[in-house]
């Protein structure tokens, strides 16, 4: 049975300053996630939330938080927040701050790469609620300048990509040094075993909340593709888009590996004169925060992202989403194509295919029951000749690598015979190696011969 949820935010029972923050931020009605969310939250219940990008799941739980906060002065953090990345550090921080506007709340963000001692500082001077990586948080929490005994709630966010960086250990650990009377919220993509395993071992009771399904396309974006060759064909098809294409305005680029997306941003930049950004792993925490920052504002026209650094980030009015590079898991594709077609506005979605990914497009439209549209590559297209290592045929693919019978008949193998210098030859003890040396005297039995003697 299809729920109802066409609420307002007045319907919520939010308090005079989120509802003016909201209208600041021109948010008009809760999202689905946002209007079910609310009340279970509220009433203090651990919540487990499975929800895709785009569906308003931050704002679904920092709404009842904010909304159940009242002024305190204390040093220790009331609520405590984590995310995999630094970018979501600060755009969660941002949002904390938006929806704040009228409220007396303080908001703090840690993540590491950053000098530990200003944030030490910032840390003990107090903060309400506090957003961090689970490393730093750790790094903090055991230098006994963060104390997490007066946390009160407990969200992690993203936590599918915590999984796949790596971080549940550290997950393990930060549960493990929170209060056992607390409220937990936990948030991801996908309902998977993990997710599973934490929500019987650290939830009581957890309420779960599913809104659309990973799987489940999202009806407003167009969504077609082309089988391409290789990586630089890939990107003379992109440039030649960009080009005709004058809709592309604000364009969202996914590529699986760091390596390739700064390869094509040089490929773009050599052609255009404009600046192209790109956030990968590597990249300064400046730098990354700049090129954001320059794609959100329009300054850039194209931003080149993996899809670890792109989770999460508020990215608006995105025009369109390029997988310059097919993702290996089909949920991730959900996840980079509902960059776009927010709002009730239409999207569109283009994908670049070689015959190594056709599997990878195979599984994405069984998932989604759906087939991408493929499209033919403009007829003057120029099809590139030149191969990125990944792409040339390994050794393993050529008949001739072995070596041909009669090299493995001429060769004596491991066990061949050693040279003259190095062979072994049994010479026998001592007395056979010198025959005119005597034997050692045996001075036992000399001192019988001597008792005999007297």
């Amino acid at each position: 049975m299809q729920k109802n949820y066409n609420v307002s935010f007045e319907e919520l029972n939010l308090h005079r300053p989120l509802l003016n923050a909201l209208a600041d931020l021109e948010y008009v009605e809760p999202t689905p996630i946002q209007a079910e969310a609310f009340s279970v939250i509220m009433s203090g219940r651990d919540v487990i939330g499975i929800a895709q990008t785009g569906t308003g799941k931050t704002f679904a739980y920092l709404l009842p938080l904010l909304r159940q906060m009242k002024y305190s002065e204390q040093r220790a953090p009331r609520v405590l927040i984590l995310v995999p990345t630094r970018e979501l550090v600060k755009q969660l921080v941002e949002d904390v701050e938006s929806l704040t506007t009228y409220m007396n709340v303080r908001v703090l963000g840690t993540y590491g790469g950053t000098n530990i001692n200003t944030q030490k500082e910032q840390v003990y001077a107090g903060t309400d609620i506090l957003v961090s990586t689970p490393g730093r948080l750790l790094d903090l929490a055991l230098t006994k300048v963060l104390r997490l005994n007066k946390v009160k709630k407990f969200v992690v966010d993203e936590f599918d990509e915590m999984l796949k960086l790596g971080f549940r250990p550290q997950l393990l650990r930060v549960m493990d040094l929170l209060p056992e009377r607390k409220q937990s919220l936990l948030f991801s993509a996908t309902f998977s075993p993990e997710v599973k395993d934490i929500m019987d071992t650290q939830f009581i009771d957890p309420h779960t909340i599913e809104i659309a399904p990973h799987g489940t396309p999202l009806e407003q974006i167009d969504q077609s593709g082309y089988h391409i060759p290789n990586f630089y064909t890939k990107a003379n098809l992109l440039i030649r888009l960009l080009e005709e294409d004058k809709d592309m305005s604000k364009v969202l680029v996914f590529v699986n590996i760091k390596r390739n997306a700064d390869l094509l941003q040089q490929a773009l930049e050599e052609h255009f004169e404009e600046g192209f950004g790109v956030i990968h792993s590597n990249k300064s925490q400046n730098y990354r925060f700049r090129a954001v920052e320059n794609f959100d504002q329009g300054i850039n026209r194209v931003l080149i992202a993996t899809d670890i650094l792109a989770r999460g980030l508020d990215l608006q009015e995105i025009t369109h989403v390029v997988n310059f590079e097919m993702p290996d898991k089909a949920e991730n594709y959900i996840h980079r194509i509902g960059r776009t077609g927010r709002a009730d506005k239409k999207g569109i979605a283009i994908s670049f295919i070689t015959e190594a990914e056709m599997p990878w497009q195979m599984r994405i439209e069984a998932m989604m029951k759906m087939l991408i549209e493929i499209k033919p590559l403009p007829e003057d297209l120029e099809i590139s000749q030149e191969l990125l290592e990944s792409e040339k045929p390994t050794a393993l693919g050529d008949k001739d690598y072995l070596p041909e019978p009669t090299a493995l008949k001429e060769s004596k193998g491991a066990y061949h015979e050693r040279g003259t210098k190095r062979q072994k030859v049994n010479l026998g003890g001592p007395t056979k190696r010198n025959p005119k040396k005597t034997k050692p005297v045996n001075r036992g039995a000399l001192r019988k011969k001597k008792r005999k003697r007297k």
